[in-house]
């Protein structure tokens, strides 16, 4: 019996997560990959570990990995995002705030995702439908998007297309966001699919994430929960100032669409 695309994800991610798992706390080789920027050999290994359960099941598909780069398929057509460890500072520095992503898509459709925590077993997954998380086996509860908490995650880091007029950071001296949310910096797109499960009331990034192998995946899952997912502007994904605004609920999406407008237009 084949497998679906949406089973293919999560057991990629989770075979991705168990070498995460595995090499933590461990003493690791860094690569330097730009200044304050760097792999480890817990990536590359991730990324490898990933790959080969994509390649052996869908040898057709073409593969695009943040280490690796583009191999497989033919170009164009089906193809999978692979994110190996998303918060390498964080997992280099022992903190055990990383997901491994992985995501196929087809031209602008994304078909399944899968976001995968390695130190709590959950992988977050979507077959393009439902979005779902998986605690223990093959035991699937649905996400339910709720921001109830006010908890926002603001992504500090780097490149700022929208700067000077826009940065994440500068919601933090908004009066209005600091009365109506409260901020957390995870540093690591599991963040996104907080979410999506109702962990997290919204996400601001900004950035052009149209071919970004790190937010494919939390984006799907968002889209499939039913969250209100745009570009900074309130806009399509991927059009006008780019960026993510992912938000649990209309009210909340409504209420950060404004603050990032004060800075976008004022």
């Amino acid at each position: 019996m084949s497998i679906t695309d949406g089973e293919l994800a999560t057991a990629a991610a989770a075979a991705g997560a168990t070498v995460v798992r595995e090499r933590y706390g461990t003493e690791l080789a860094r690569f330097g990959k730009a200044p304050g920027d760097f792999a480890t050999e817990a990536d590359l290994a991730a990324e490898e570990a990933v790959l080969e359960v994509l390649r052996t099941a869908r040898p057709e598909d073409s593969l695009v990995g943040e280490e690796s780069g583009r191999s497989g398929g033919a170009g164009g057509g089906r193809e999978w995002l692979v994110d190996p460890l998303c918060g390498t500072l964080n997992y280099a520095a022992t903190t055990m705030l990383v997901s491994v992503n992985v995501a196929l898509r087809d031209g602008d459709r994304c078909l399944a995702a899968a976001s995968a925590d390695p130190f709590t077993g959950e992988i977050f997954w979507t077959d393009g439908a439902r979005a779902l998380v998986r605690k223990t086996g093959v035991e699937d509860d649905e996400l339910r998007p709720d921001g109830s908490s006010g908890l926002v995650d603001l992504n500090p880091d780097a490149p700022f297309p929208n700067a000077p007029r826009f940065r994440a950071a500068r919601l933090l001296m908004d009066d209005r966001f600091v009365e109506r949310f409260r901020p957390r910096v995870v540093s690591s797109t599991l963040a996104v699919a907080w979410v999506a499960a109702g962990r997290r009331a919204a996400y601001v990034t900004d950035g052009n994430l149209r071919d970004s192998v790190h937010f494919a995946a939390g984006i799907a899952l968002c889209q499939a929960a039913g969250c209100v997912v745009t570009a900074l502007d309130g806009g399509p994904l991927h059009t006008g100032r780019q960026g993510l605004l992912a938000a649990a609920d209309p009210a909340t999406h409504a209420a950060l669409l404004g603050m990032v407008a004060t800075q976008l237009h004022g």
